[in-house]
């Protein structure tokens, strides 16, 4: 199953190109989506969307993952990161691409075993499970590859054969 983790946002959006099988996950490509802040927003979600687009189409990924905003402070930059978030997603809905979201405690718990690990543990262990020689940078790239682990993981679960509920965006 080819999984593309996307960790959303304008200026930077993280994606991550896992193949799961057998229990285990191999890196096919992770990289970053940047815009300048210089441009107009409707110019920047165009990029975003047509650079998702030109990913999809070179991976045809099996299923999308998202991870969830979560914000305490700063309201005008979830409102941006969610402007490019929804971008994100309707790429893959435009290309019949199946989404799950997952928050970023199902994420941490899923990667490292821990649902309030910090970012280092984090990354790390993304380079640990994906058998990488140095951590995934940027962070944003990172970051995707986490969320498409934990999908990875949470797909092949009990819980979810025994749904038999597709349709579920979030496990």
């Amino acid at each position: 199953m080819v999984i593309l983790g996307v960790d959303p946002g304008i200026a930077t959006v993280g994606f991550g190109v896992i193949d799961s099988s057998g229990g285990s996950q191999r890196l096919l490509r992770c990289g970053v989506i940047t815009t300048s802040p210089d441009m107009r927003l409707a110019r920047r979600l165009k990029q975003i969307y047509g650079d998702m687009q030109e990913i999809i189409g070179a991976f045809g990924p099996d299923c999308m993952v998202i991870e969830e905003l979560f914000f305490n402070t700063n309201l005008k930059t979830a409102v941006s990161v969610a402007h490019g978030r929804g971008v994100a997603i309707l790429a893959g809905e435009t290309r019949g691409v199946p989404m799950y979201e997952y928050t970023p405690l199902q994420v941490k718990q899923a990667v490292t075993g821990y649902g309030r690990a910090d970012k280092k543990q984090v990354m790390d262990m993304v380079r640990r499970l994906l058998s990488m020689d140095e951590t995934p940078k940027p962070d944003d790239a990172a970051d995707a590859l986490a969320v498409a682990i934990c999908h990875a993981r949470f797909a092949g679960s009990l819980i979810n054969n025994i749904s038999g509920d597709d349709g579920c965006s979030t496990i």
